[in-house]
Parts: structure tokens; C-alpha cells; sequence
């Protein structure tokens, strides 16, 4: 069931303000409704290009249009519509669905969540993550706690983006499934080319024309707007693969996100609700990708302790696959396009916290977007001021570490370190982590 099947029509009113030429309203703080005052009142439906066919553009106004409903997307659509902007949001696919990813936010995520009052949706749906273990070649191993008593939490992606996706229309956004956007819509009339809205594929066949001042692009790392406008490539270095499925019967599974090193590939296994185990094999080949429920069971076996680990395992799910999974943005966005999420730059999972820069990076997208509709100033240029000040230096902790954990002899080193000084340990994973956010 979709979300707009599960959540039912708009109302008259809503209709009629969405009419209306586009705006920006601030919202005092006695008119900003919680999200639980907002839920009472449902969702809204949303019809442009699902069973029923697309809309012709002309009857309806939106302030910004959000491409992409997954984590980045959602957010910044519920940020803007609960700031009066009148925003839609599309997806190709239909909710819930699955998605290859590591299922798993880390406390700092958490904390993102609760400051835009999103926790709730999801909170009966998680598993609380107590910390991290590492382990490498030949034994080594390092189990660390977060400090100051934070937690993570895992679910399964499908159940996070739903309840994303649902907040958003409860927010007043405007949410249209199963829609193609096929490239953006450019004006070049002024000399200088400018985003105004996205061109859909229509349910006749036909391409329509969506306008709006500003467009959000959080259409993932291959994303149709990123590349047409040749914002996002694909680096040399690194080239890296993985594959990923959910598991019945894992052995050894305990309150801790998981992390194997191995030469030329790791592993990551996250906890899950019901007695799951999201078990990812990421490598730098794709040798029997081809195949992917054989290329996921050989990374397991090829390593012995994972492999008595999973000796009475089941896989549950058909195996997804992704790769190259490293993408470079080559800008935050142009004159009237902003990119969030993978589309600004998809980073190597090892670290766990794609879905805080997902999160996070939508939360600033959208107040860009707002600005800029309340000013008239460049949007691309505020965001990436403001993606340097809040992301530079986890990159830069990333990248080393990255580099640290692909050393051969990194991990039995910080092993040896864990037993002389926890602390300095503890620390590692509370950054990685984003305890202190």
C-alpha cells in the first residue's frame, strides 16, 4: 500500500492554497504545529503521475519541488512545507520499498532527528545500538561502547523512508509516486541557463512541463538532474562494490553494529528488529557479482569466523547490488537546482553515517531553498557555504580513517591500542559516531 493509498485525500482547503502563486511564509511560533497536531490531521493525496496520470502543470503552483523521497528528500520537503512553502515531492517508486544500505543511524543522526521532531515515527520500529566492533585480519578486534550513555538505533530502510515520506505529506507537502522525472527544465532566455521546474513523464507518453522557482535534486547518486547537468562523476579511486541482503539465523548477534576489515573488502553486519541481520560484502572487484546471492555467500565463507557464524544462516531477501559506489559533486547545485543526499556526493558506507549526511544535508537544502525564496539570493551558493561549515571536518575524519582501517596492519595496531588506552578508542567511535552532535 502507498502512502497515499494508506493515508487518504486532501482536503478542499488544501487545494485551494496550493493554487495560489508561489510565497514563502514564516511561521510564528504559535502557528508552528507539532508533529503529532499535524498527523491528527493525515496526509495528503497526491496524484501527478501515478495510476491516474499526471496533472497538466498549469493547475497547480508549487514553490519548490523536491525529486527524490528518500531520506534527503523527505526532510527537506517536511522543513519547507512547515515553513508555508508549497512543496512536491515525487519518487519513480512506490512506498515502502527496500534499498541496498546499512540500516542503521548513529546517536548524532538520532539527535538530528529529534531537534526536527522526526523521531517519533520511527522509534517503535528500531533496535537501540550500543556502540561498535571492529575487527581485521589474524584476530584483531575492538569493541567499543558510545560514551555519555548514547545509543544508535537500527531499522529497515523501507520502514525508515516510509515513515519519512508519510511526515512530509502530514507536514502539507505534496507527494506524487511512481513519477519519472526525466531532466530538469532550463531556461537559457537570460544568457545565463536556470533551473525552473523538472519535465515528468506523462502517463499518455507525452513529457510534461512542471515549473517552479527552485528544485531540489535528491535523486541519488545516479541521479537524471546531477548528471544532465553535469554536477556529479564518478571518481578513479575509490572503486568499490557491494552487495547486501537480510539473514535469519546469524549467530553472535548482539547489541553492536559490526565492521570486518579484510584485504580488499569488509563486511558490515547491523542488528534489526525481529531477530534480523543486515549482513553488506563490500569489495574492489566484482568478480561473481554477476550472480549476487553467490557473490554475498562467498564474501561470507572466504572469512571463518562469519562463515561459523552463518553456518545455520538463511538468507531472507534477494540480494541488492550497487557500485561504483564512490560519487563526487562537483558543486552543490546552479541558478535554481540544489543537490541533497547521494546526489551531492554518495561517500564510501564504511563509516556508517550516510544517513546523517542524507538527513542533515536535506534539512540544509531546504533552508537554502527557504532563503533564497525570501530573498531572492542564489540558493547553490548559501548551500554550499553552509554544507562546508557543517560537513568538512567529518569528511576529513572519514578519509583518514578509511585510509587507517585499509592499511594492513592498521586494526591489529588499534587493537593493541584498545588495551593500553580504551579511552582513546572510545573516542574514535563516539566521532565516527557523531555523539557530539
Amino acid at each position: 500500500m502507498s502512502v497515499a493509498e494508506r493515508r487518504g485525500t486532501a482536503s478542499n482547503a488544501s487545494e485551494e492554497r496550493r493554487g495560489k502563486a508561489p510565497r514563502a511564509r514564516r511561521e510564528s511560533g504559535s502557528e508552528r504545529r507539532t508533529e503529532a497536531e499535524r498527523g491528527s490531521q493525515g496526509p495528503r493525496e497526491r496524484r501527478v503521475g501515478g495510476s491516474g496520470g499526471a496533472k497538466p502543470p498549469a493547475l497547480v503552483m508549487f514553490d519548490v519541488i523536491v525529486c527524490g523521497a528518500g531520506p534527503a528528500g523527505s526532510v527537506a520537503a517536511t522543513v519547507l512545507a512547515r515553513r508555508g512553502a508549497r512543496v512536491l515531492l515525487v519518487d519513480r517508486a512506490r512506498f515502502p520499498r527496500d534499498k541496498l544500505c546499512g540500516d542503521t543511524l548513529n546517536p548524532g543522526t538520532l539527535r538530528i532527528l529529534d531537534r526536527l521532531e522526526l523521531r517519533d515515527p520511527i522509534g517503535a520500529k528500531t533496535m537501540p545500538i550500543e556502540g561498535m566492533i571492529v575487527s581485521g585480519e589474524n584476530g584483531a578486534r575492538i569493541r567499543a561502547s558510545y560514551g555519555d550513555g548514547a545509543r544508535g538505533a537500527s531499522l529497515l530502510r523501507r520502514d525508515l523512508d516510509f515513515a519519512l515520506a508519510e511526515a512530509a505529506v502530514r507536514s502539507d507537502a505534496r507527494m506524487e509516486e511512481g513519477v519519472l522525472v526525466r531532466r530538469p527544465l532550463v531556461d537559457e532566455t537570460s544568457g545565463a541557463p536556470r533551473v525552473r521546474g523538472v519535465v515528468i513523464a506523462g502517463a499518455n507518453g507525452q513529457d510534461l512541463r512542471v515549473p517552479a522557482p527552485l528544485v531540489i535534486a535528491a535523486d541519488g547518486r545516479r541521479s537524471r538532474l546531477a548528471l544532465a547537468l553535469g554536477l556529479i562523476r564518478q571518481p578513479p579511486r575509490p572503486r568499490r562494490w557491494a552487495i547486501g541482503a537480510y539473514f535469519e539465523g546469524v549467530d553472535g548477534m548482539s547489541a553492536f553494529g559490526e565492521m570486518h576489515v579484510r584485504r580488499g573488502c569488509y563486511v558490515g553486519v547491523a542488528p534489526l528488529p525481529g531477530g534480523l541481520a543486515n549482513i553488506c560484502y563490500v569489495s574492489e572487484t566484482t568478480d561473481d557479482f554477476s550472480q549476487p546471492a553467490g557473490a554475498l555467500w562467498a564474501g561470507i565463507r572466504r572469512d571463518p569466523e562469519l562463515a561459523a557464524r552463518c553456518a545455520k544462516a538463511r538468507m531472507v531477501t534477494t540480494p541488492r547490488s550497487l557500485g561504483p559506489l564512490a560519487v563526487d559533486a562537483t558543486a552543490c547545485g546552479v541558478p535554481g537546482l540544489l543537490l541533497a543526499g547521494d546526489a551531492a556526493g554518495f561517500i564510501d558506507p564504511m563509516t556508517g553515517d550516510g544517513l546523517r549526511f542524507a538527513i542533515q544535508g536535506g534539512e540544509l537544502a531546504a533552508q537554502a531553498a527557504f532563503a533564497a525564496l525570501a530573498d531572492g539570493r542564489a540558493a547553490h551558493h548559501r548551500l554550499a557555504a553552509s554544507r562546508r561549515r557543517t560537513f568538512a571536518g567529518k569528511h576529513r575524519f572519514n578519509r583518514t580513517l578509511r585510509a587507517l582501517v585499509a592499511a594492513p596492519r592498521a586494526v591489529s595496531a588499534a587493537s593493541a591500542a584498545a588495551r593500553v588506552a580504551p579511552w582513546a578508542i572510545r573516542h574514535l567511535v563516539d566521532v565516527a559516531g557523531d555523539v557530539t552532535l
